[in-house]
Order: C-alpha cells, then sequence, then structure tokens
C-alpha cells in the first residue's frame, strides 16, 4: 500500500488528508516582512554579532551603535536599494531608541532583541558564506 493517496483517492472515507499538497502544483513561498528598522541591522562576521549583543545587554543601544559603523564598513543589509549612509543613519535612529527607552525598560528590552537578531543574521551569513565559499 502507498503511503500517499493517488489522485482522486481519499485517506479515509469522508476525511480530508493533512498536509497533503493540492495537485495544481502551486509552490507558496512565505517571507518575513521587515520594517526599515529591522531591515537595517547589519549581516556582520559571528565573533562581532556577539560582541554587539554582549553590548546592548549591558548598555542599551551601544551595541547597536556599533553596529551602525560595520555598515560603513561594509556590511550587507536588507535594504540593497537604500545608500549606505542612510542604513547607517537607521542604526544610529534605531540606538538612539533604544537609549531614551532604556529609561521605562522598553529600550533595554529592545536592544537585548535587536542583538539577538544580529547573532541570528551573522549566523546565517556564516552558514550561506560557508556553502558557497570555494575550496
Amino acid at each position: 500500500m502507498d503511503p500517499f493517496p493517488k489522485e482522486g483517492e481519499s485517506t479515509a472515507a469522508g476525511e480530508p488528508s493533512r498536509g497533503a499538497a493540492p495537485s495544481s502544483g502551486v509552490v507558496v513561498q512565505v517571507r518575513e516582512k521587515k520594517g526599515p528598522l529591522r531591515a537595517a541591522i547589519p549581516y556582520m562576521p559571528f565573533p562581532v554579532a556577539v560582541i554587539c549583543l554582549f553590548l546592548n545587554t549591558f548598555v542599551p543601544g551601544l551595541g547597536t551603535f556599533v553596529s551602525a559603523f560595520t555598515v560603513l564598513c561594509g556590511a550587507r543589509t536588507d535594504l540593497p536599494d537604500r545608500h549606505m549612509c542612510c542604513v547607517f543613519w537607521l542604526n544610529i535612529a534605531a540606538a538612539l531608541i533604544q537609549i531614551l527607552t532604556a529609561i521605562v525598560m522598553v529600550g533595554w528590552i529592545m536592544s537585548i532583541f535587536w542583538g539577538m537578531d544580529m547573532v541570528i543574521l551573522a549566523s546565517k551569513y556564516s552558514a550561506l558564506t560557508s556553502l558557497t565559499s570555494p575550496l
């Protein structure tokens, strides 16, 4: 017996199949939509991202401020259509928001999540570059 039903068959009497794709062959792609501040987070080397997370944990906004300068050093972001200086200032704005709202704990929490996003992006970027680099 085949594990997957053939076209026109059902798995059980009147029960719809779970997780089965329609036979039309439509491919669905899910992409996260980021705002301009989140899309401005640079893809940094993993050790630099960990340092920025550490700085953001203890001094809200400091790691984000440091990451803004990696954009000027050529770090890639999810905003390829924007100029490097614009992305730099978006990161500076995010750092200022984190610093100014740290008084009410919102900025501190935002700063920690920002640092975690930096580490996640760095790990994805390092995995992609290790797959595409020639040996």
